[in-house]
């Protein structure tokens, strides 16, 4: 597995915010939108994935203010308002009118909240371990959103991230610890989702009617062994949402696009393009 940086960051303000992010392909817009682990970037989330989608798509993935290369404005305020107002003022800054939305976990609560409130401008929705509906607040979730940086802390969360224990190398752990050090990140990382943390689920919600309203085609996928966001999460996202599928993977923790690869990509390819 590669954990090298890529080449190409590219740089746009988006709603005042002067956002890092990746872009590859062309064709029809798709925009990944990452979730909110320590250290996480557009990169570290979708890798594997922008590649794969890059040859029918143009594929655009941005790090959210609070992460990665993306500018931390004094006084912002981490919450989901910021970040929908940031993905709708990224579509506004490339000019493009009408995009497919891919999140995950965290992500696919800014995804669906985009969704609700600016229909308009969403072509397809797919959500992946997805927050944005209300449960219980998981140990997983807890001790990643209460992360104190140390490799021994990292590699503790990514054991609880992945269900195969093989991706987990102190190679990843170790790039993983180190983008979670980097400056500003941590104190960003932090203010974002303070104890009690079930504060910082709730938060992340959108109204179950606004959601029963959604026009969209929505893929809905999650990892039957997923310890930081719930199965449950996801059925409960394909009962609301109309025009929702769910698609699960057994032996799969949170990161279904790194532990099913191929087949993650192929479901996302074929759902994007039909």
């Amino acid at each position: 597995m590669s954990t090298e940086m890529p080449p190409g960051d590219n740089s746009i303000v988006a709603n005042g915010i002067s956002t890092n992010y990746l872009e590859a392909g062309s064709g029809p817009p798709v925009v990944l939108i990452h979730g909110s682990g320590p250290g996480v970037t557009a990169y570290a989330n979708w890798r594997l994935t922008i590649p794969a989608l890059a040859e029918r798509f143009r594929v655009l993935a941005p790090d959210m203010v609070g992460f990665g290369g993306t500018e931390r404005p004094p006084g912002v305020v981490y919450d989901l308002k910021t970040w929908t107002d940031q993905v709708v003022g990224f579509l506004d800054a490339h000019g493009i009118e009408r995009a497919s939305l891919v999140g995950n976990s965290f992500g696919g609560a800014i995804a669906l909240r985009v969704a609700t409130q600016h229909p308009e401008r969403v072509e397809r929705l797919a959500l992946m371990g997805s927050a944005g509906v209300s449960f219980p607040l998981t140990d997983g979730l807890d001790a990643a959103w209460g992360y104190q940086p140390s490799i021994e802390n990292m590699r503790r969360l990514l054991d609880i991230f992945a269900y195969s224990r093989e991706l987990v190398t102190d190679e990843l752990a170790e790039v993983r610890y180190r983008a979670s050090i980097e400056p500003g990140i941590q104190e960003a990382f932090s203010a974002m989702f303070p104890e009690p943390r079930q504060i910082g689920v709730d938060a992340l919600v959108t109204p179950e009617e606004d959601l029963a309203r959604l026009p969209h085609e929505t893929l809905v996928i999650h990892g039957r062994e997923d310890r930081v966001v719930p199965l449950s999460s996801s059925i409960r996202l394909m009962e609301v949402i109309p025009k929702a599928q769910l698609h699960v993977f057994g032996r799969s923790g949170h990161w279904t696009q790194i532990e099913w690869a191929e087949k993650f990509n192929q479901l996302l390819n074929d759902f994007l393009a039909n």
